[in-house]
């Protein structure tokens, strides 16, 4: 059983000083934090779902009693652990209240050794309570982040729990990855898996803007601030205040207004364009590129300073390329979408189909995936054609995979994973042999069937 923390909680009803106070003491010796209140209207308002702690409450009390206390205290959250403390002559009441639901009672003159252990079950009965909860929470929050994350690889599962934990801090987030990867459902799924997710989601793409709009858009203006402006209008940054500001393609923001940003990062206040004073603002900043930060800082087109605030987290996306049999997984959920959406019969994928999902490199990633999903769909009416030849076109020649038996097919695909591999760890046969869940043995003979060397692949001979 989990073990209640040395700064738990307890709280003391009890309307004697002097009993409140050697209940302090006995439990304080035991580990415990204590709250102590002379009756149940002050005890209620320190009750609420997530107290981790338990209730100690003395029977007899000036208002409320003890019992009727408990059973407002259930009303807030039933698991909440209640002893009873009782005289003698409350023993019959006591009973009656450990049937309504109490936890356990006492009676006077008690043992201070047997209070501090009934505490300490009670306690670590509601840490087991609240784990379970939490636990529930989170698969129901997997779940649903499952859908909007999809994927099975292990790149994509550690992908969302990562996310997961960094949702529910206030920390800035930069998301790098490849265009179409998803940067912006990645920043999505922060802010609705986070405090603030009720709260505005204002998404800006920086590349977007005109130059001579970027610093109104963001920043906002006051009435007469310059020509046009007659009236005053909030900008994106302050839109966004109480919630999340996405700001996409960081590295494309105009290098005169990063500082202005920085100031605003630091300072959580906005000057708006011929405005008097700052205006406060309270958000998550959540930024993307879809090029390595530190090469666009010695490029000079993102400052430093602004990196280091806006990166305290960095969450990377994997190409489409590194997610194994998630193209088919992706493809599969795109095209039932589609058929659904343009009341098109479901189609079939063929194993050329297949063998192209697996080993085509998806350079624009699950965009270019899910608009050739599209495509797919749209052109059955039409007459079938393989998947490769809507993606790359009728006068490209396809690898090894456009034609052949299944064999071949399959061949192609085991020569195309164990390729990707190699390159990715850079010929490191041990980390290959890691990832694939192959024996050294087993990786030999295949390379060996399909033709494949270390020097060919890396491009050293």
């Amino acid at each position: 059983m989990t073990a209640a923390n040395a700064k738990t909680p307890v709280l003391i009803v009890d309307d004697d000083p002097a009993m409140r106070s050697a209940l302090r003491q006995w439990l304080g010796l035991a580990g415990f934090d204590t709250i102590e209140v002379p009756d149940a209207d002050t005890a209620m308002r320190h009750v609420q779902p997530s107290f981790p702690g338990c209730v100690v409450s003395d029977v007899m009390l000036n208002g409320d009693d003890g019992v009727r206390l408990m059973k407002r205290i259930a009303e807030i959250d039933a698991d909440i652990p209640v002893i009873l403390i009782t005289g003698h002559g409350d023993v019959p009441m006591a009973v009656d209240a450990m049937r309504s639901g109490a936890y356990d009672f006492v009676e006077k003159p008690f043992d201070p050794e047997v209070i501090a252990e009934l505490v300490r079950r009670a306690c670590e009965k509601r840490s087991l309570v609240l784990e379970n909860r939490s636990l529930s929470r989170r698969l129901v929050e997997e779940g649903s982040l499952e859908r909007r994350l999809l994927g099975n690889s292990p790149a994509m599962r550690a992908l969302r729990e990562r996310l997961l934990h960094f949702a529910g801090t206030d920390a800035a987030v930069l998301i790098t990855g490849e265009t179409g990867t998803g940067k912006e459902v990645v920043a999505q799924a922060l802010h609705a898996f986070g405090h603030r997710k009720d709260a505005p989601f204002v998404a800006i793409n920086a590349a977007a803007l005109p130059e001579t709009m970027v610093e109104a858009e963001l920043f906002g203006h006051e009435a007469g601030a310059f020509t046009g402006a007659d009236r005053t209008r909030i900008g994106r940054i302050e839109a966004a205040n109480g919630g999340v500001l996405f700001l996409d393609e960081i590295v494309s923001m105009p290098i005169p207004l990063q500082p202005k940003l920085l100031r605003v990062l630091q300072e959580k206040c906005v000057d708006r364009i011929g405005g008097r004073r700052p205006v406060p603002v309270d958000f998550r900043v959540v930024s993307a590129a879809n090029i390595e930060p530190k090469e666009a800082v010695a490029a000079k087109t993102l400052r430093e300073d602004l990196l280091f605030r806006l990166n305290t987290i960095e969450i990377t996306i994997p190409p489409l390329r590194e997610r194994g049999n998630d193209s088919l997984l992706l493809f599969d959920t795109f095209i039932n979408r589609f058929a659904t959406q343009y009341g098109i019969a479901m189609l079939d994928v063929t194993a050329r189909d297949e063998a192209f999902l697996r080993t085509y490199d998806w350079p624009g990633n699950v965009r270019e995936l899910r608009n050739a999903a599209e495509r797919f769909v749209l052109n059955a009416g039409v007459g079938r054609q393989p998947l490769e030849v809507l993606v790359i076109g009728p006068g490209h020649k396809v690898s090894d995979i456009a034609g052949g038996t299944l064999k071949d097919l399959m061949d192609s695909y085991e020569r195309s994973v164990i390729s990707n591999a190699l390159r990715r760890h850079e010929g490191r046969i041990a980390e290959v042999m890691r990832e694939l869940g192959v024996p050294r043995r087993t990786l030999n003979e295949k390379m060996t069937r399909l033709k494949l060397s270390r020097p060919q692949v890396m491009g050293d001979e």
